[in-house]
């Protein structure tokens, strides 16, 4: 995709002495032979790129014909009529220099102006690129480009439009509406690529494994780990957080920071010495450690099993298509909240070093999952607001159990620059989930907006929510305490509704599946 700075108008055509008419079929004359493209007889779909009055009764008119092969030709001609530029129109060869034109059906104008009743300003408008030329007359550097929109009331309709830089065809753009005549295109950076990211979460999410079972592996090994391996052992068990630490605000901050979802952030950083707490960090150390230590060596990895943990460890693997089937039913999963836990099995021959790579390997993808899913559900909202997602797992220590506590952080704003008192107006949504005894599966979801604070809580245990019920006084009491003013506070038994995916997502995937 092409990352545009600024913004320009879009264009407007400008308005001929005489009105457009509507083609029902009329016939144009080439200003140069066609040389082959079209036999006599042959047709192709064209897009009416540019319309100018040369003479009484004479327009010249600048086609793009796209042929059977798919192969592009720009042609001129002269008619007796004028086209709607941006017009999509079908077109016959009669004889070397002279065409046959009728409109398609639906071939109406391209848009060249944003009607603010349907697309008020701020609204998310994406869309496929389906022509870019240069405009010859224009003093600077300019291309005209033809975009399919896909979203918004008017998906289906085409939108011309004017920038410094030539659109790659076929590639999908995100744009704010700012005004009847602008365009702002959001930078790569925010966009993403959506179909990409999607697929690599489906695979990442197809072979994740929870990390408690390789917890429970690894001290279930004890002596019989090899001596080289203990030691990077202990450094993971020891790094997971117990529930007291965090209870502590610090404590908490340090844990999430070391939860694996920043590591390659504090990679770029230039932090790498301050990761020997980080479990993402400390898991690939015990991949590489596992390696040489397989019964047969590194040979042994392509067992299926084995070689399908290499590929989720590493990176030269993470993009492969392993484990296609299903990736739909798989790419819901990985965007829901919480990610479902998951233990892999030992296969039938399978060493316990074997197994424990593999397991590694699955926590990795697990990890990384939260990571991508946090990509996937950062994006503009239609309103122009910024969401952010942060959505990570920690590892908790109770007792002789590791409880996974999944947490999702997401934070809604203005991408403008304001003051520090319109700051207070962003929005601030955290999701909890963890499954711990004797409470049973628990998750909380609150809302914060200028100091005032919404929470719901839900459990699948009857005699949990009764629990709950009855101290959310104290919750309430703590919460002003704080300095907060409560909206609401409730606890519902069973699990959160779970919406659907909003439109926007929906039509990322199916314009790009």
């Amino acid at each position: 995709m092409t990352e545009i700075s600024t913004s320009r108008p879009i264009s407007a055509t400008p308005p001929a002495s005489r009105p457009v008419q509507t083609v029902a079929e009329a016939a144009v004359k080439l200003l140069q032979p066609i040389n082959g493209l079209l036999s006599a007889g042959e047709s192709a779909d064209a897009e009416v790129v540019s319309v100018k009055e040369s003479a009484q009764n004479s327009f010249q008119v600048l086609l793009k014909l796209t042929l059977n092969g798919g192969q592009q030709a720009t042609v001129e001609a002269s008619s007796n009529r004028s086209l709607a530029q941006g017009s999509l129109i079908n077109v016959t060869a009669v004889s070397e220099t002279k065409l046959m034109v009728a409109l398609q059906p639906g071939g109406t104008a391209a848009l060249d102006s944003i009607d603010l009743d349907q697309l008020p300003v701020g609204t998310l408008v994406q869309g496929k690129v389906v022509s870019s030329e240069q405009l010859a007359e224009a003093r600077a550097t300019v291309y005209r480009s033809l975009i399919n929109l896909i979203n918004t009331p008017l998906a289906g309709r085409q939108m011309a439009v004017e920038g410094p830089l030539p659109l790659p065809l076929g590639s999908l753009l995100s744009a704010q509406v700012q005004s009847s005549q602008s365009l702002q295109f959001l930078p790569l950076s925010a966009q993403l690529d959506q179909l990409a990211l999607t697929q690599q979460l489906a695979n990442q999410q197809s072979r994740q494994g929870s990390l408690e079972g390789l917890v429970q592996a690894l001290k279930g090994m004890g002596d019989e780990l090899p001596s080289n391996l203990r030691g990077t052992v202990d450094r993971l068990l020891n790094s997971l957080p117990d529930a007291a630490q965090l209870s502590d605000s610090k404590l908490l901050a340090k844990a999430m920071e070391n939860s694996g979802a920043l590591l390659e952030a504090r990679l770029l950083a230039g932090h790498g010495a301050a990761l020997g707490q980080d479990i993402k960090g400390n898991l690939l150390r015990l991949i590489a450690q596992l390696l040489p230590n397989l019964p047969n060596g590194p040979a042994a990895l392509p067992t299926a099993g084995a070689s399908n943990a290499m590929a989720q460890a590493l990176p030269a693997f993470i993009r492969s298509a392993l484990g296609s089937l299903g990736q739909a039913s798989a790419r819901q999963q990985a965007l829901s909240f919480p990610l479902p836990s998951r233990l892999a099995q030992q296969a039938e021959g399978e060493g316990d070093l074997e197994l424990l790579l593999k397991m590694a390997a699955a926590a990795v993808s697990r990890l990384q999952t939260h990571q991508l899913s946090s990509l996937a559900q950062s994006q503009m909202t239609p309103e122009g607001n910024l969401l952010t997602t942060w959505q990570l797992e920690l590892p908790m220590r109770n007792n002789q159990d590791i409880v996974p506590l999944q947490v999702k952080v997401q934070q809604e704003q203005s991408p403008q620059k304001r003051s520090k008192e319109e700051q207070k107006d962003t929005l601030w949504r955290i999701e909890l989930a963890f499954d711990m005894e004797p409470l049973g599966p628990l998750q909380v979801q609150a809302q914060l907006l200028r100091g005032a604070i919404s929470s719901q809580l839900w459990a699948e245990r009857a005699r949990t929510a009764s629990l709950i019920d009855g101290e959310l006084p104290n919750l309430r009491e703590r919460l002003v305490s704080a300095g907060l003013e409560v909206s609401e506070l409730a606890c519902r038994q069973g699990i959160p509704p779970q919406g659907p995916r909003t439109n926007l997502q929906q039509r990322w995937v199916d314009e790009t599946a």
